[in-house]
């Protein structure tokens, strides 16, 4: 069996941790009390044995993202909510059509937008090539923007906390050391393997897979790229994995760089709080793949919406 790499994601006043059976959703109500939520993995994506061929498991990085991350998230919300507003559940018709509302805007953002500045521009810069480069730079700095803007907002600033305390987490866990706060606090928020860094070398990756698909008319270019997005997650996740598994290398140190800088911009130092969070997310992961660790305080288990299948 293949090492498994464990992570998870920031959520709204805690923190998604997934392991190979198992996904936990740790995070803190308005009494400051941790509530958790536990569910096996059951999606084909994860219990099939073609979910982990490579480059075709990299599909589960996006599923994370698109699928289990939206509903921890989803379910964090409502569990960080006041009393007060709780009386407006962010669950079914409304968070779904929120959800589908931000992908779209997330498309013509970081897709259709770049298109068609690139398309534009193919006047004074014309050949394939310049065409790719202009999108993914626009692309990536349209992306570096957003990171930034969204980090002044004080509700966004706590989450890149709680992303601070996810890698560190998840940093002392491999390291080998106790999983206290303590302990955790000493190591570093960023990580090779994280969401973010995967994100920048899928822009890279673009300006060089996007070339080839030239064509004239705009709908054809974004359907190609909309197309690509599942060969570009592929290929990035066994960047990701191959450079993870060679950090003693010079040259390896060197390519995963940028992307470890860019997490300057998503993740800021965690209080003790948010690492007993983290902690509390990795700990029945770890447990449901037979790796006993000593479990922290939690209250029961609180409900989810359904899982989506795949």
């Amino acid at each position: 069996m293949s090492k498994f790499y464990y992570g998870g994601q920031a959520v709204m006043e805690g923190v998604m941790m997934r392991g190979r059976q198992r996904m936990v959703v740790a995070v803190r109500n308005p009494s400051g009390e941790i509530v958790i939520h536990e569910e096996p993995l059951t999606a084909r994506i994860y219990t099939s044995s073609w979910g982990q061929w490579p480059f075709v498991r990299g599909l589960s990085l996006l599923w994370d993202t698109l699928g289990l991350g939206m509903r921890a998230l989803m379910w964090s919300a409502d569990v960080a909510m006041s009393e007060e507003e709780q009386k407006i559940e962010f669950s079914g018709p409304v968070a779904w059509t929120t959800v589908a509302f931000s992908l779209l805007v997330s498309i013509g953002l970081f897709f259709l937008l770049p298109t068609s500045i690139a398309h534009f521009l193919e006047r004074w810069f014309p050949g394939q090539l310049a065409s790719a480069a202009i999108e993914g730079v626009v692309r990536l700095g349209l992306f570096v923007a957003y990171l930034w803007a969204i980090g002044l907002m004080p509700d966004i600033r706590r989450v890149f906390m709680y992303h601070g305390a996810e890698h560190k987490t998840i940093n002392a866990y491999e390291a080998g050391v106790a999983l206290t706060p303590s302990e955790v606090r000493k190591f570093t928020v960023q990580h090779p393997r994280c969401g973010t860094s995967f994100l920048f070398i899928v822009v890279a990756l673009s300006i060089v897979l996007f070339a080839p698909f030239h064509f004239d008319q705009w709908y054809l270019r974004l359907a190609s790229r909309l197309l690509l997005i599942p060969v570009l997650a592929g290929i990035a996740y066994e960047f990701i994995r191959y450079t993870a598994s060679h950090l003693d290398n010079r040259l390896v140190r060197a390519l995963i760089q940028p992307g470890l800088w860019l997490q300057g911009l998503t993740t800021r130092e965690p209080d003790d709080s948010m690492l007993a969070c983290a902690i509390a997310a990795l700990v029945p992961v770890l447990a449901a793949d037979g790796i006993q660790v000593e479990m922290p305080a939690r209250t029961a288990p609180a409900a989810m919406p359904a899982p989506l299948a795949a």
